[in-house]
């Protein structure tokens, strides 16, 4: 008999056994990962059923009374639920349709410098900004947007009036946007500039000796090239539809932009921590988790029905 027939009368227990015993180091590796993950992402998804309660800290989680989907029809009905849903969803899809092609877009630049000292002067000048404090780059944007900032006594020259921008409602998402880009184009350039390395050379010979110049070398081979790794990460992305960063906003925002710059996750940080309604706030986040959840499983099923990349 051989291994092959041996292999397949290992009952499921006796696999994994024998898989643990062969790669042994790899799990003692793995471990503290596991625990990670099941300490401080999936133990806490217990405490999401105070959604469903009227959470007293002196009852405690289990003894605090259930009030049903309660919280949910408060915020659905209440007069915040349409101006925080339309601003997430105003600065996602502006963060998508503008943001995600940048890091595609350097990285496509970055590739096509013959200069290697000077590709990788660009690209690590372009993500050193992703190593800086967020409190510093927040202090910086409303430093350069004051009415006397920087960045104002530039935009005075080609006829904008002076004023503190982040006073502007109209002004938040375009600061928010290019602050980011500006923050993370350079770091997000490096997995599609790893991808690239990828792509087999002979395609660029071939299509070189079929008359393609760099214009259809990039347009046949290099995005073509690319497009797994677009796929994933977008699929990713679309996860975060709901998930703009409360960090980010708290820092910049101001009550008198609140129309355009009062998203879901600041929206859960002020009812929660400031008013300390613990199971409202868990309410809206929860009713946020589940929606990127859904954004991801449906996006991925999309993908894997137009292509053959996807998650799972």
């Amino acid at each position: 008999m051989n291994l092959g027939d041996t292999s397949k009368k290992l009952s499921l227990p006796d696999k994994v056994k024998k898989d643990v015993m062969r790669n042994k180091e790899l799990y003692l590796l793995a471990i503290p990962i596991i625990l990670y993950y099941l300490l401080f992402h999936y133990w806490p998804m217990y405490g999401a059923i105070i959604a469903f309660k009227n959470f007293s800290p002196a009852r405690g989680i289990l003894k605090s009374p259930w009030v049903g989907f309660e919280h949910f029809e408060n915020f659905f009905s209440g007069v915040y639920f349409g101006r925080t849903l339309r601003n997430t969803l105003t600065i996602s899809i502006t963060q998508l349709i503008v943001g995600f092609p940048a890091p595609i877009i350097l990285a496509l630049l970055i590739n096509e410098l013959k200069n290697k000292a000077f590709a990788r002067t660009v690209q690590t000048i372009t993500y050193m900004p992703h190593f800086i404090s967020l409190v510093v780059i927040c202090g910086m944007i409303k430093q350069f947007t004051s009415d006397t900032g920087f960045i104002t006594q530039l935009l005075s020259y080609v006829g904008f009036r002076k004023q503190t921008m982040l006073n502007n409602p109209r002004l938040f998402v375009p600061i928010y946007v290019i602050s980011d880009i500006w923050q993370h184009v350079g770091w997000g350039s490096i997995i599609y500039l790893a991808a690239l390395t990828g792509i087999d050379q002979e395609l660029y010979d071939a299509a070189k000796i079929d008359g393609a110049g760099r214009w259809k070398q990039t347009l046949y081979v290099t995005i073509p090239g690319l497009l797994p790794t677009i796929t994933i990460l977008f699929i990713l992305r679309t996860g975060n539809i709901l998930s703009v960063g409360a960090e980010k906003i708290i820092l910049l925002y101001n009550p008198s932009i609140y129309d355009t710059s009062d998203v879901i996750s600041s929206y859960v940080y002020r009812q929660g921590l400031l008013h300390s309604d613990w199971s409202y706030s868990a309410a809206v986040g929860l009713f946020n988790s589940v929606v990127n959840f859904s954004l991801v499983v449906f996006t991925n099923w999309l993908s894997r029905k137009t292509t053959d990349t996807s998650l799972w």
